[in-house]
């Protein structure tokens, strides 16, 4: 339902929009300071409700916390999900740029994923750990199928760890070009995909 108040109407959020606004809050708070210098308070002030609404969502502030990194690592892996069929080294390059507009888009919420894994908080850091996990997996699968690589990976222990490497590169570019560099968005492209080929590659 609207209310009227002081001649602006403002409409009533639903339960997920509600749920939404406050994660986006959490997203942006979370990625400008570390866990423990973020208030509760905060987030009701800029999302302008009580603390009660968002103790209705989140129990604790670990839960609301480990919601955003959740949040993100769903974003994440929808965006790096791999087309069935198309080779990897064709879907690198795309599946790259779509991932680092998002980066930008996204730049609150990305970072704060990526702050979980410094938290104290071992639940939260196992919700970290938990999505990349996800993805590693999700690119160890796309390789396995592709005619290319698949061949070549197998009987290569080594093949995990250097994915699991090139993940912690490639997030360690990606913050970096968000604090301000000189490489264009096409430049850290090249870059992360250089580095993926680069490692898999006997």
């Amino acid at each position: 339902m609207a209310a009227n108040q002081g001649g602006r109407t403002r409409r009533r959020l639903s339960t997920e929009e509600r749920r939404e606004q406050l994660l986006a809050v959490g997203a942006r708070l979370f990625s400008e300071s570390p866990y423990d210098d973020v208030w509760i308070e905060q987030v009701t002030e800029i999302a302008g409700v009580s603390r009660g609404l968002l103790y209705h969502y989140f129990p604790t502030k670990r839960d609301f916390f480990a919601a955003v990194v959740e949040r993100e690592s769903e974003r994440m892996l929808r965006m790096t999900a791999a087309v069935p069929g198309v080779p990897v080294r064709e879907q690198l390059a795309g599946g790259l740029d779509t991932f680092l507009e998002y980066v930008q888009a996204h730049a609150h919420g990305y970072r704060a994923f990526h702050r979980a894994d410094a938290a104290g908080d071992q639940a939260v850091r196992r919700v970290y750990q938990r999505a990349l996990g996800a993805q590693e997996r999700q690119i160890l699968a796309a390789l396995a199928e592709d005619p290319e690589f698949g061949p070549a990976c197998q009987g290569r222990p080594e093949v995990r760890l250097a994915v699991r490497g090139w993940l912690a590169f490639t997030t360690s570019v990606c913050l970096e070009w968000l604090r301000g560099t000189e490489l264009s968005r096409d430049q850290v492209r090249e870059l992360c995909a250089r580095a993926l080929l680069g490692v898999l590659t006997p």
